[in-house]
Formats: C-alpha cells, structure tokens, sequence
C-alpha cells in the first residue's frame, strides 16, 4: 500500500470507531462514506501503480530497440571477462 493509501486507511479507521464510540444514527452515513474514501485511495493506489508498469514496460521496449555502440576498447573488455 502506498502512504496516500495508508494515511486514507487509518483516517478511515479512526472516524470509523470514533462513530462506534459515540454512537447514534451518525454510523449509518459515516460507514458508506469510509467505505467509498477507501475504494477512492484503493483505486488511485492502483491506476499509481498500473501507470508505473507501463512506463516500465514502454522504457524496456525501447532499450531493445535502440542499438548500442561499442568502442574498440568496450568489445577487448567483454571479450576478456
């Protein structure tokens, strides 16, 4: 879980049982409504992370691509190992 996630979570829990604590009809608009924080924070956690493997992906894609040049020094020092 990321820190955004994280921090989202715990404010989540908090108020959460700061609502059991207290009690009353608050509980019935709190509980959708921790819920719905923590699917938000859950779903940008994972379009973070979706977005990071595709940059990953195309940077890979593009190291292949390209050719390398090596100097005369560069293939007498992979030759040798």
């Amino acid at each position: 879980m990321s820190a955004l996630t994280t921090v989202v979570a715990a404010f989540v829990l908090a108020v959460l049982v700061a609502t059991l604590m207290w009690g009353g009809p608050g509980i019935v608009l709190v509980l959708p409504l921790a819920l719905v924080a923590l699917g938000v924070a859950f779903a940008m956690d994972v379009n973070k992370r979706r977005r990071s493997a595709a940059s990953l992906h195309e940077h890979r894609e593009q190291a292949r691509t390209e050719k390398v040049d090596f100097t005369e020094r560069d293939e007498q020092t992979l030759v040798s190992k």
